[in-house]
């Protein structure tokens, strides 16, 4: 028998853990490591710089950030019976998730769209600050 897998803590795990690949690792997915092996990658070559945010590295970490956060929202969206045949064939317990989805979309549009904001900001004053265009700007 297979071991039932939560579409709730599915669509949690992304959305709030999907940089590093925690929802890859409960799907057991095949590549889930390398997913986080890159991640932590980054996230260690980003503590090579003097500023956490205004580096390449924090700023290539937004693409996982929000991938999780779309991966969330696709887990969310989908009906119970995908979600049951993609992922839990044979288990023979069948998934009814009621509202908590619907609660976690709503969260995960939120931090997505701060993400995805954030991430726009970020890389504005990068390219900025690279090019010279801000001298003399106090940020």
């Amino acid at each position: 028998m297979v071991k039932h897998r939560s579409k709730v803590i599915v669509s949690l795990l992304a959305a709030v853990l999907g940089v590093f690949g925690a929802h890859w690792w409960y799907l057991r997915r095949p590549f889930a490591w390398l997913f986080t092996l890159l991640t932590l990658g980054l996230l260690a070559y980003a503590q090579t710089f003097p500023s956490n945010w205004d580096n390449p590295a924090f700023l290539l970490l937004l693409i996982p950030m929000a991938a999780g956060c779309v991966e969330a929202l696709v887990f969310c969206l989908k009906p119970d019976a995908w979600f049951d045949g993609r992922y839990n064939p044979g288990s023979g317990t069948k998934t009814q998730t009621g509202w908590a989805p619907v609660l976690i979309a709503i969260f995960t549009v939120f931090l997505g769209g701060t993400v995805v904001v954030f991430g726009i900001a970020a890389t504005v004053i990068h390219v900025y600050t690279a090019l010279g265009w801000l001298d003399g700007y106090q940020l």
